[in-house]
């Protein structure tokens, strides 16, 4: 049994959720939202609440953790077509920018050539200073898009210079002045 999976989903007013074929779709306010459904699993709508459950009742540990990912995807559709999602970094670094052009961005991370990232369909980019927020409905996409732009200068351990999420922590390590001092 699935913990997360036997929970059940509630459907907020202005949200339409169906199943076509082996399709989910989820329509909301924000955008229109489709995923494929495995077959081994039933997603089922009652009075404004969706439950997933697995067609045959086996032991299977990858069916259990199936059953949990479908019922996490179909809620964060759900999420995504209501409130959206966004993921911000921040640039920290001398000459580090970020400026939207048009819906791309173009990044200027300390190399000889500045970095073009085109924005996939669903989503966009706003640039503050040195503030990135990339936003959209597809929760995988987002994160998609962000891990891609932090892999183009990640933060390094001793200035903590690079792209980073703007809650992530960056441990420092010491330098040689202070490793000498030391020892």
């Amino acid at each position: 049994m699935s913990r997360i999976g036997k929970q059940f989903i509630t459907l907020p007013s202005g949200v339409d959720f169906k199943i076509e074929g082996e399709w989910m779709i989820s329509k909301g306010p924000k955008g229109e939202l489709r995923k494929l459904l495995d077959p081994r699993l039933v997603v089922e709508l009652q009075a404004g609440q969706i439950t997933v459950r697995p067609k045959e009742t086996t032991a299977e540990l990858e069916l259990g953790a199936l059953w949990g990912l479908y019922r996490s995807l179909i809620a964060n559709m759900v999420k995504g077509v209501t409130d959206g999602f966004s993921s911000v970094l921040l640039l920290q670094g001398v000459g580090y920018r970020a400026t939207a052009k048009g819906g791309d961005l173009e990044l200027s991370l300390g190399f000889s050539h500045p970095i073009l990232i085109k924005a996939p369909t669903g989503i966009t980019f706003a640039v503050d200073k040195n503030r990135l927020a990339v936003t959209g409905i597809d929760k995988e996409l987002v994160g998609q898009i962000a891990a891609s732009i932090r892999s183009k200068r990640k933060p390094e351990p001793y200035k903590g210079s690079g792209v980073r999420y703007e809650n992530e922590v960056i441990i420092k390590k010491a330098g040689k002045k202070a490793a000498a001092t030391t020892a």
